[in-house]
């Protein structure tokens, strides 16, 4: 490890569609800030980079996906990976923020010092993993909440036995030549649901095999009205129009699905049953068991999935696995699904906080017996930001939010000379709910790891962009957080000297 530590003011980790979007916030708000972004990939964009699997997408439209301060000008709202990934590419050269990169660095350790006032950062670096040290006086994790290094595939029985290829999505070999294949997915949520009909263009068939159906809503890809406010108005303009046009379609849906669901379960049956094959009910294989938005609603581009059926190159089967086969796979009910490629597209992996260990002063920081203030601080983790992304919404829609909050907060601290800020709870007896409220099977399988939020402000995690965003414009950010500044921690330590010599004389 070299002798000469480097040390930068703000420490981002992760250089994907949160990260660059905090540098730029953090670049506009804080122009006079050092500042870094850790990569443990060779490349940037997070994971629009990561994931190579055929036909890989949005689901949220890129009015709320993208920037507010950079305008999509794509043809497609729900655009496909590739462009996206140039997007965020695109943002951090024009904004300079590439030049702050740092490539195939993997942070692994943090360790605070209140002492200090900073962070030590391990890092490794390349394929050798040679360590390296970095200090920083504030960490902002933006590297998301699932693990890259692998998906969750569950332990199916005889999967040994089986005679093709079993692929994971998020691991998706780059010459898997899938043209004439039978393929069968595992799985019905978002990525399922996008394999499916762009693996169907080639394949002999595609099936997708789920235990239970999740709720699907079909959208146009291209965006007609958004098109229109395009031609009407200048590119900024049209941006905020489309984007606040989205906000306020999606937020009034996820409230009608939240207060009336059993009507708002009704007409999404009655959509889809419009664009099945007649052949194909909507149950069981369309009504799922938890009311809309239990779990995260898979959105479906010009009906693709529904086409694709329609056509005959695929279909769905609801039941449950017995076994693995030589052939393919044995349900439940006997029946048995010929395949010559498995995918399983079973979900991720949660991790919190991209997977470091933590210690404050020596005291290792569990994130599960942590709660998140006003979604981006951990209590009891000094000079630290998380960014976490809304569940009911697009990802960038919070994660602005959180950036423009850190870069308030490290501007306040700077202004006021203080060197510590850190979130805690001033009452112990508050309810713990988990961070995640959802019930998708990825989420309840890492609801212990994860921080928790509390059942009342500024602990709470309100899946609302609207309230959150005229909390950060309206509110005050500090309201919970503890400052320190170098006279205080003087002063304090100069206290505690004379109580111990008190002491000393008392004995």
């Amino acid at each position: 490890m070299a002798d000469t530590v480097e040390h930068v003011d703000v420490l981002i980790v992760g250089a994907g569609l949160s990260g660059i979007g905090a540098a730029y916030r953090l670049q506009e708000q804080c122009p006079d800030t050092t500042y870094a972004i850790l990569e443990g990939r060779a490349a940037s964009g997070g994971t629009w980079d990561l994931f190579r699997y055929p036909g890989i997408r949005s689901d949220s439209d890129m009015y709320t996906l993208g920037y507010p301060f950079r305008p999509w000008t794509g043809k497609k709202a729900i655009a496909d990976g590739a462009d996206i990934l140039a997007y965020i590419r695109d943002t951090a050269e024009e904004f300079g923020i590439d030049r702050h990169i740092r490539y195939r660095h993997k942070v692994v350790a943090a360790s605070w010092s209140s002492e200090e006032a900073r962070w030590r950062v391990d890092v490794v670096v390349g394929d050798d993993e040679e360590p390296t040290r970095l200090t920083t006086s504030f960490l902002f994790m933006c590297s998301g909440y699932y693990s890259y290094d692998r998906g969750h595939t569950p332990a199916f029985p005889g999967i040994e036995d089986f005679g093709g290829q079993v692929v994971h999505p998020q691991e998706w070999p780059e010459d898997l030549d899938y043209a004439g294949k039978r393929i069968v997915v595992i799985g019905s949520g978002a990525t399922a649901v996008t394999l499916i009909p762009n693996l169907a263009k080639t394949a002999a068939h595609v099936t997708m095999l789920q235990r239970s159906p999740t709720y699907i809503g079909s959208l146009p890809a291209v965006d007609p009205l958004a098109v229109a406010t395009r031609k009407l108005l200048p590119p900024k303009a049209a941006h905020q129009v489309n984007r606040w046009r989205s906000v306020l379609f999606n937020t009034a849906f996820y409230q009608f699905c939240q207060r009336r669901p059993a009507l708002a379960k009704k007409v999404m049956k009655q959509r889809v049953k419009a664009e099945l094959p007649d052949d194909v009910p909507v149950d069981p294989h369309f009504d799922p068991r938890y009311d809309p938005w239990d779990q995260r609603v898979c959105l479906v581009p010009d009906g693709d999935l529904f086409r694709a059926m329609r056509k005959g190159t695929a279909s769905v089967v609801t039941d449950h696995i017995d076994t693995f086969t030589e052939t393919g796979i044995r349900l439940a009910s006997g029946e048995e699904l010929e395949a010559d490629i498995v995918v399983t597209a079973t979900g991720l992996t949660l991790v919190a906080a991209g997977g470091i260990t933590f210690d404050v002063d020596g005291r290792p920081v569990v994130p599960g017996e942590t709660f998140v203030y006003k979604g981006f601080m951990l209590s009891g983790v000094p000079n630290a930001a998380m960014c976490v992304g809304y569940t009911n919404a697009s990802w960038t829609l919070r994660s602005d939010i959180t950036a423009r909050s850190v870069a308030r907060l490290w501007d306040l601290m700077q202004k006021r000379g203080h060197t510590m800020a850190v979130a805690e709870i001033d009452d112990e007896s508050m309810a713990a709910q988990p961070l995640l409220g959802l019930t998708s099977g990825y989420v309840q399988r890492a609801a212990g790891l994860m921080p928790k939020q509390g059942n009342r402000a500024p602990w709470l995690l309100r899946q609302n962009f609207i309230l959150d965003l005229a909390t950060f414009k309206l509110g005050d950010l500090t309201e919970a957080i503890r400052f320190s500044s170098p006279d205080k921690r003087i002063r304090r330590q100069r206290a505690e000297l004379d109580r111990d010599l008190d002491q000393l004389v008392d004995a």
